[in-house]
């Protein structure tokens, strides 16, 4: 066999296992529909608060709560201490207030 015939029997089993992770993807995701659902319906009934992303300060556990200010809690001049303030930004819509404004 030559290393052409091996590199294309290789390149043919690779693309071959690459599209069988797609679906085996779509059968598992069509399997854990229902309990999809299931969470979903116990989300609403017990009125859960968003996804805590990180546990260090309050305007990263949870962005969506956060405001313009709370980085610098501590005096105005305060330097970020904590990693993932530079992982993640203020929400988008604190960004395009302009400086006058309040958020709705």
């Amino acid at each position: 066999m030559r290393s052409a015939d091996c590199a294309l029997l290789f390149l043919s089993v690779a693309i071959a296992a690459f599209a069988f992770c797609f679906v085996d993807a779509a059968l598992l995701r069509a399997a854990a529909l229902p309990d999809e659902a299931a969470r979903s319906e116990m989300v609403t009934q017990l009125r859960l608060t968003d996804l805590a992303l990180f546990t260090e300060a309050r305007y990263t556990r949870h962005p969506s709560q956060a405001d313009l200010h709370s980085a610098f809690q501590d005096h105005p001049l305060a330097l970020e201490h904590f990693p993932t303030g530079s992982l993640i930004g203020p929400p988008r819509h604190l960004l395009k207030l302009g400086a006058g404004e309040t958020a709705p």
